[in-house]
């Protein structure tokens, strides 16, 4: 099953996919219940979606939806799992301690835009970039899970592309606190969430295997396959609930793939390098199975200024 949240007349609404990702249909489920709401209800409320959809007779043509924001997660974990990425990044391979436990932040649930809607340029960012990934979400709560365990705890997936401002992330990163408002302004999920038993048989050696490209004003810059991970989602999952709770709805992001953002391009290809995003580019990233999203860069708000900290030890000599 392939569902959705559309922009209608009367309010959001949850839609289910029936047909081709490019010409099929989506059959609208009842006004009021979110997608949150379908993910809470578990493989009941999946099928419950489906019973609805078969006898909706309220559709809309892909071509014709207006995708909103897909889902207001609880929480959202990004992780760092391509070695590609890290070693382009710093220029050496990951040290050993990197394969220890697969490291995430939290970012923003707020900061969910919708699949093809305008990203606006965020104050002070004079470096913006996209990140291409692949997002999981979970369909049943749970607790210091087994990798088995977390399997079953994973309800689908999704594109995901964590937008990011690197001249922030310079600056957060001198400190040991890791990312904050360089991660903070958007996150574009979409434009479906695509249960699991869609794409079982897309798994090889316990880890998805999907084709993925990103696309800058119309030029591939960047792709990669999602069996590349150090880890599969089911172990991103077990993981995130050490010691803690993971909840329906929660996402968890892949991490960039190889090649799948600008940073690394301008690393390892100074002189031919795209520039830093700016208003009116438009970056397009497909998964294969999982659908495109597209957003183009709008003009954001203009910056307030925040005082500086009040120095409170002064250095002596």
């Amino acid at each position: 099953m392939r569902l959705t949240t559309l922009l209608t007349a009367g309010g959001p609404r949850v839609g289910v996919l029936d047909g081709s990702m490019t010409d099929g249909v989506v059959r609208l489920l009842e006004a009021g219940p979110r997608l949150l709401d379908v993910v809470r209800g578990g493989q009941e409320g999946l099928a419950d979606a489906g019973r609805q959809a078969a006898r909706s007779g309220d559709a809309v043509e892909v071509g014709q939806a207006a995708f909103g924001p897909l889902l207001d997660p609880p929480s959202v974990r990004d992780f760092l799992t391509y070695e590609a990425h890290l070693a382009e990044l710093t220029g050496a391979p990951p040290p050993d301690e990197w394969y220890e436990m697969p490291l995430f932040y939290f970012s923003n649930p707020a900061s969910i835009v919708a699949p093809y809607g305008g990203v606006r340029m965020p104050p002070h960012v004079t470096q913006y970039d996209y990140e291409l990934e692949v997002g999981a979400v979970v369909g049943r709560a749970g607790s210091d899970l087994t990798p088995e365990q977390a399997e079953r705890h994973v309800l689908g997936y999704t594109v995901f592309n964590d937008w990011s401002a690197r001249d922030l992330q310079v600056h957060e990163f001198r400190f040991p606190m890791g990312p904050s408002k360089s991660k903070d302004a958007a996150i574009t999920l979409g434009p479906w969430l695509v249960t699991a038993d869609e794409v079982a048989d897309r798994v090889e050696d316990g880890r998805l295997a999907l084709r993925t490209e990103v696309r800058l004003n119309g030029e591939r810059v960047g792709g990669d396959v999602t069996s590349n991970m150090a880890w599969s989602f089911a172990e991103l999952v077990a993981h995130a609930s050490r010691g803690t709770v993971v909840r329906p709805g929660d996402v968890l992001g892949s991490g960039t793939c190889g090649t799948g953002c600008l940073a690394e391009i301008k690393r390892t290809q100074p002189d031919t390098a795209p520039d830093w995003l700016r208003v009116g580019d438009v970056v397009r990233i497909e998964v294969e199975e999982l659908g495109v999203i597209e957003n183009r860069l709008v003009p954001g708000p203009d910056p307030l200024p925040v005082p500086r900290g009040r120095r409170r030890i002064h250095r002596e000599g």
